[in-house]
């Protein structure tokens, strides 16, 4: 006959609650993610077609190397090898980065950081193959061109709208490639025109609450005379994926200068996003957090993923949040582990559902994204590696 406090504890442990205290298998999942990419490896035979999202006709929505998110699938690859250390991974990381060696001559967009870094620095850092150096550095003087000494940052578009000069929050995540080249070649200019966007980001695109704008537009004197959004609600919303973007910046900008401005703009920005009325209780934001049909709206497993991975480094600088912000992030993967979010098959091969690319155009809206992928994959890794320091 049971006792009283075993069925207490029972009962304790079959409800809601529970699942909040359970840990996440990171061997179950990678196993999944192994199989998907497998599938997406099959499907993809031509190293010039990356996938990308799905169509609104349930079609595989795949671009050329020049589109910002094809360096993902190969960086994504590589941390499958990561974890798993299967040398099948490695060669089909290496095929998928050397894919995308091409653009680090492309002076036409700033996201060389998301093209060439996540493929070639994840395949530098796992395997030192000094090959890889070169087109980092390239790509990294590349992305310099199109840095604006008078107004202080690195331009985003070349084209859009009324804007002649456009700066985007996202351009915070390139910076990363021009930390490692600086290093590498110990060139001052490429760190210091990261420090001064990174700067400049702050004083121009962050709101009062810590919420941020999507675009900052410039004219051709270099003054600002709009912000606005592209892909948020409105132009005073917080778009949610351009939130997690930021935080992410800023984490990576503590940890490459250790800069106590840089953890404090971090810890408001992930203050302001884990404390948002019009976050859902399982944590995946709305695409927006200001969009007008909550909570009939879309749910971006992307920017939760992004998120996700910058709280897990957060957590290991900022010592009184650190049990909060892992929390937190465990508390995301969770979510997108379980089968509302995590494909154990179909899904065109795809790990993840339910992300929104650009809702107000209505591209990529409800549906799986490559991104999404790599920072879920990234979450993982290092959740794993901070759980093995417990």
């Amino acid at each position: 006959m049971r006792t009283i406090a075993a069925i207490v504890s029972m009962l304790l442990c079959s409800g809601p609650e529970a699942i909040s205290q359970q840990k996440i298998d990171v061997d179950k999942q990678f196993s999944i993610a192994a199989k998907q990419y497998e599938g997406m490896l099959a499907s993809h035979p031509d190293a010039t077609k990356f996938p990308q999202s799905t169509k609104p006709d349930g079609s595989r929505d795949d671009r050329k190397s020049n589109w910002w998110c094809s360096g993902f699938f190969g960086g994504s690859l590589w941390h499958l090898f990561e974890y798993t250390k299967d040398p099948k991974w490695k060669t089909a990381a290496e095929k998928w980065t050397w894919a995308v060696e091409q653009e680090k001559f492309n002076k036409g967009t700033h996201d060389l950081g998301f093209m060439l870094y996540c493929p070639f620095g994840n395949g530098l850092r796992l395997t030192g193959n000094k090959a890889y150096v070169e087109p980092l550095v390239t790509g990294a003087n590349s992305l310099a061109t199109r840095f604006d000494p008078d107004r202080g940052v690195i331009k985003s578009w070349d084209k859009h709208a009324d804007c002649s000069f456009t700066v985007i929050i996202d351009n915070m995540m390139n910076l990363e490639l021009l930390f490692w080249a600086a290093k590498q070649t110990n060139d001052k200019r490429l760190y210091n025109i990261a420090i001064t966007h990174a700067d400049n980001t702050i004083k121009h695109h962050y709101r009062d609450d810590y919420s941020s704008y999507h675009v900052v537009c410039y004219d051709a004197d270099g003054k600002i005379f709009r912000k606005k959004t592209a892909q948020g609600a409105h132009d005073t919303s917080a778009w949610a994926r351009g939130q997690a973007w930021g935080l992410y910046g800023y984490v990576l900008m503590y940890r490459e200068t250790k800069d106590k401005k840089y953890l404090k703009q971090a810890e408001e920005i992930a203050k302001f996003l884990m404390n948002h009325p019009n976050l859902p209780a399982d944590k995946i934001p709305y695409w927006d957090y200001n969009a007008p049909l909550i909570p009939n709206e879309e749910r971006d497993a992307s920017s939760a993923a992004i998120t996700a991975s910058a709280l897990l480094e957060l957590s290991s600088y900022s010592e009184p949040m650190k049990d909060k912000y892992f929390s937190f992030a465990e508390s995301i993967l969770q979510r997108l582990s379980s089968d509302e979010y995590l494909a154990k098959e179909g899904n065109n091969d795809f790990i993840l559902k339910h992300s929104v690319g650009h809702k107000p155009a209505k591209s990529e809206v409800n549906t799986p994204i490559i991104y999404a992928d790599y920072y879920y994959l990234e979450a993982l890794l290092r959740y794993k590696k901070l759980n093995s320091k417990k």
